[in-house]
């Protein structure tokens, strides 16, 4: 598989992620099963796909205890991304960002994941309690101990906390910013793909332009952008697409237009290409920088996946995606 790299530390990855949250974490409970995910884990990384995405709160905790399963044996195949800054309660999720908590959160997740050292550890969520640069600052200590080589910053929160007349990505740019006074950010992480295409006003290029590497988060629009999902199927009680305007059996239907354009350069590409490897390949061709890391829990969904590095979408095809219809349906 290609290789991409990740900051201005250079590190390499394969150019299409995994994000391992799907394996126990926000999606249906009863189709989350361990043993299968670490089949899917061994095979993304038997294709290339070697950055593998988690955090503490997946779960919480079993989705690194999930990994750890696989580094224990593959720790030198693999480039493990993993998040601090989210606890998780009953029905509620609170951010923590104090130094303390910091470090106790990362010894906690090396001993999951089975490893000395995570090779990017992401800022999951800003702590309105705690100065950033405090916080940030706890996080770079990790890495002049030697248990982190790098540090992102996750921009998922990014629309709960939009004000009216601002762009989306403006106030990440803003803590951007000012961690960077403190000790420079490797990668960003945040949403991207054909129906979300935000990231590519201000912040894709801001990262662009300071070597810092960009996680593509959703480039598969939480299943949507598959063509798998069929409108009205209806969803688990815990599937967060349960309770997600863009899921309603409406706003699926109203939104096909989007997977049929898929569907259209797909088919341009050959009967095996899919609309998923094509809304990936649109991620991949936003940027050398840019990694998309669709959240799987099957092998047959990975090697799917991966093969989106084979696909090199013409500029016709980019101009026909770039035409698609925008996404109906509020995202927040």
């Amino acid at each position: 598989m290609e290789r991409r790299t990740i900051g201005a530390a250079a590190l390499a990855v394969g150019a299409v992620g995994l994000g391992c949250m799907p394996m126990s974490w926000a999606y249906s409970g009863s189709r989350q099963r361990g043993d299968e995910s670490v089949r899917a884990v061994h095979r993304a990384l038997d294709l290339g796909s070697t950055l593998l995405d988690t955090a503490d709160m997946y779960g919480p905790f079993t989705n690194e205890l999930l990994i750890g399963r696989v580094l224990k044996e593959r720790r030198e195949d693999a480039f493990v991304s993993t998040k601090v800054g989210l606890l998780v309660g009953e029905q509620h999720i609170v951010a923590n960002g104090r130094p303390g908590y910091v470090r106790r959160a990362c010894d906690a997740s090396l001993r999951r994941l089975q490893t000395d050292v995570i090779d990017l550890y992401q800022l999951h969520r800003e702590d309105p309690e705690v100065p950033v640069e405090e916080t940030w600052g706890a996080m770079a200590d990790l890495v002049r101990a030697g248990k982190v080589r790098a540090l992102g910053l996750c921009a998922m929160g990014a629309r709960g906390g939009r004000r009216s007349g601002t762009r989306l990505h403006d106030a990440t740019i803003r803590q951007l910013r000012r961690v960077q006074q403190v000790f420079p950010v490797s990668a960003v992480e945040a949403e991207l793909s054909v129906w979300s295409r935000e990231a590519m006003e201000t912040l894709l290029p801001w990262c662009a332009e300071r070597g810092i590497g960009f996680l593509a988060a959703m480039p598969l629009g939480n299943g949507f952008l598959t063509g798998t999902l069929t409108p009205g199927q209806g969803f688990e009680p815990d599937d967060v697409r349960a309770r997600h305007p863009r899921f309603t059996a409406e706003m699926m239907a109203a939104n096909q237009p989007v997977v049929s354009g898929l569907r259209r350069v797909a088919a341009r590409h050959g009967e095996s290409v899919t609309p998923a490897q094509v809304a990936l390949a649109w991620v991949l061709a936003q940027g050398p920088h840019v990694v998309p890391v669709p959240g799987a829990k099957r092998e047959r969904w990975v090697t799917e996946n991966a093969a989106a590095t084979d696909l090199r979408l013409t500029a016709r095809d980019l101009t026909e995606l770039a035409e698609l219809p925008a996404a109906l349906g509020s995202w927040d």
